[in-house]
Parts: C-alpha cells; structure tokens; sequence
C-alpha cells in the first residue's frame, strides 16, 4: 500500500489540527515512535547547534532543543485544549524529557571531559 493510501485510509477527524496531521503522517513514513522521533529532534538540535557554535560545547548548546521541545508541546497542548479534552500535563513533560535528555548528558559528558571529541 502507497503512503498515499496509507493516508486515505487513516482517515483524520474534522477537528484534527494540521500540525497533529503532519505528525501523523510523518510517523506514518518514517516507522518510529513518538518517544524515538522525540530523541531524534533532541539529538538533531544538539548536533546542529553544535555546528553553529564550531564543536564549542556550552550549556547554551541545549537551548535550542528546549525551545523546540516546549513549542511542540505548546501546539500539542493547545490542541488537546481547542477540541474540549483533559490536557495532558504528564504526556508532555514525558515528552520534553525524552527529547532533552540525551542531549543533556551528552554535554555534560563533554563538559566534564569524561569523553573527549576526536
């Protein structure tokens, strides 16, 4: 079955936001889990920052990951809250935590110069 078809047959609810769309489309493509595509996001902020800062590793390297983490439950949230249901506080901050955390350790890993890059 085409992804395209995949889609038809999902069949989304009127009351379905296009950001909640785009997510389930995207799970739909790329065969992981919420948590896994939560790390992913995390990972992937950290690694760009990185990037920005020339391997610099500060505690300011997790900031963008952060914001992006709280802004993607901020949409979830409003969402949940638009269509009339319970928010649901401890999903998100599951959420914020699954994509944070590695990042996390990872700069304090570097930070204390427990791991050394190259």
């Amino acid at each position: 079955m085409s992804v395209g078809a995949a889609l038809l047959a999902v069949g989304f609810a009127p009351t379905t936001s296009p950001y909640q769309r785009l997510k389930i489309e995207l799970l739909s493509i790329v065969h992981l889990s919420k948590d896994a595509v939560h790390v992913y996001i995390g990972v992937g902020c950290l690694l760009v920052t990185l990037l920005l800062l020339r391997g610099r590793v500060k505690w300011k390297a997790l900031l963008p990951g952060l914001a992006v983490s709280l802004a993607m439950e901020a949409v979830d949230l409003s969402d949940e809250w638009r269509v009339g249901r319970r928010l649901p506080w401890r999903a998100s901050a599951h959420d914020v935590i699954n994509t944070n955390a590695i990042p996390a350790v990872l700069v304090l890993f570097l930070r204390r110069r427990w791991v050394r890059p190259g």
